[in-house]
């Protein structure tokens, strides 16, 4: 089986549809998946570090060098607990999103995460701009992507569902991501 629920839906007494929030290292597929899913379902999709470029008028390669990465996080809670106000979409934050403390917390109860599961050699192999990715750019990027790994894979262990993405077509990791979503 390569789907596995690890926490318990909670009744809120709150009939909306939960969000479905992708998590993983980056290049794990969340923006490529999430849009694709939300189209399947006819659904929104939210995807964090486009709508963070769109508001601050800067890529996120900018926003990093200019402003430093607590500044991108800020942003990051700020659009998370825009999520409270709406239901049912398919969202797709930053690879370190699930990192910050209290983060799931703060969606207060109106999102489920999936966890896309991929080793970091996996998402290397994948990656065509990693200019384009700050955490990533600078020294060796397989090396990079190992350590961030390690320090959130329990992180993202914790996520209500995990889904193997790496053993997967992109095809049927989007009919079972679609399949997930669409059972809240």
């Amino acid at each position: 089986m390569v789907t596995s629920n690890t926490s318990e839906s909670g009744a809120t007494g709150d009939r909306r549809v939960p969000h479905a929030i992708l998590v993983g290292l980056p290049g794990a597929g969340k923006s490529t998946v999430g849009r694709r899913v939300a189209k399947s379902l006819g659904r929104d999709f939210l995807d964090f570090d486009n709508e963070i470029v769109r508001r601050e008028g800067k890529t996120i390669a900018a926003i990093f060098s200019e402003l430093g990465e607590s500044y991108f996080r800020k942003l990051e809670i700020g659009l998370t607990r825009s999520l409270k106000a709406s239901s049912g979409m398919i969202v797709a934050p930053g690879g370190g999103w699930i990192c910050q403390p209290g983060m799931p917390e703060l969606l207060g109860g109106t999102g489920r995460t999936i966890y896309l599961r991929v080793t970091p050699e996996a998402v290397f192999h994948r990656l065509r701009r990693i200019s384009e990715r700050p955490l990533l750019a600078a020294g060796d990027p397989l090396e990079k992507l190992r350590e961030l790994y390690s320090a959130r894979r329990d992180k993202y262990e914790k996520a209500d569902y995990v889904v193997d993405a790496e053993t997967l077509s992109k095809e049927e990791l989007i009919t079972e991501v679609a399949r997930i979503a669409a059972a809240f």
